[in-house]
């Protein structure tokens, strides 16, 4: 308070020295709006003597907002709502955005520790779903947050704007995306980066590994693709009405026509003929 009566007494003195002088030279519409100014200046200094700093925790809570509401402790199931949506989150403004991060941020703070009380008291955690939510919601956000950076620079720049990435090979063969990051060094003068990337693959021992994994691969494919050309067999074979349209669109990696001419796709039936 002692710095809002020094300046009280300072605008004092102003108003007190500029109607003196203002008598002499100024009129009075002139002196009028000086007055108004200094009062305006005094009441925003004093707005901003008494404004707290940016706090995002309420005053009467503080570290409570860690814990979840205590009515809810001894429940076995919280009602909650459903995650946010692609939709609704491309319709609000980036501040919006930047509200709803922080209040997401606070709840996901505030289920892991309730998560982790009620693990070191061997209780249930009441609608663990909870935290799904929040991960998808966060996740949501963070795609609407991408997209427009994305729109922005390609507008401004013509480029997305996001990490260069390209496809390299690790010591072992296998290919993988590698996301390019900044470094103090050029690529020709860091010598600890040349070395850590400076491994190549070959010799008998890899030449076996990838035609192994190679193999794996290819019969995960095999199985999953007879899997479901056994699926619409029997499907064929129980139904024999049944839309092809629909099974050629949920599986089409089928050939549907070829199942149709096949014998194992006919079920015990006797088939009409036409008189």
């Amino acid at each position: 308070m002692s710095s809002a009566l020094k300046i009280l007494n300072v605008a004092k003195c102003v108003k007190t020295l500029c109607s003196s002088v203002s008598n002499k030279f100024l009129s009075s519409s002139l002196l009028n709006r000086m007055q108004s100014q200094q009062q305006q200046n005094v009441l925003t200094a004093l707005s901003a003597l008494n404004t707290r700093t940016f706090h995002s925790t309420s005053p009467r809570q503080d570290l409570m907002e860690f814990f979840d509401d205590p009515k809810n402790w001894s429940e076995n199931e919280v009602k909650v709502g459903r995650a946010w949506k692609l939709e609704e989150l491309r319709i609000k403004s980036n501040k919006e955005l930047h509200q709803l991060w922080y209040i997401l941020l606070k709840e996901r703070n505030m289920l892991l520790t309730m998560e982790h009380e009620c693990n070191d008291k061997m209780e249930l955690f009441p609608s663990p779903e909870r935290l799904d939510k929040v991960k998808i919601s966060m996740g949501n956000l963070e795609t609407v947050v991408r997209e427009r950076n994305k729109a922005y620079h390609l507008l401004e720049t013509g480029i997305t704007g996001e990490r260069p990435t390209r496809m390299v090979h690790n010591p072992l063969g296998l290919r993988h995306l590698y996301r390019s990051c900044e470094h103090v060094l050029p690529p020709h003068m860091n010598v600890k980066w040349i070395k850590s990337r400076d491994i190549g693959f070959g010799g008998r021992a890899v030449r076996k590994f990838l035609l192994l994994y190679r193999e794996k691969l290819y019969n995960i494919k095999r199985k999953a693709k007879n899997r479901s050309r056994n699926e619409v067999m029997m499907l064929l074979r129980r139904n024999p009405n049944i839309d092809v349209q629909v099974l050629r669109s949920k599986y089409p990696n089928v050939d549907i026509d070829k199942l149709l001419r096949d014998d194992k796709t006919r079920g015990h039936f006797v088939p009409k003929v036409g008189v």
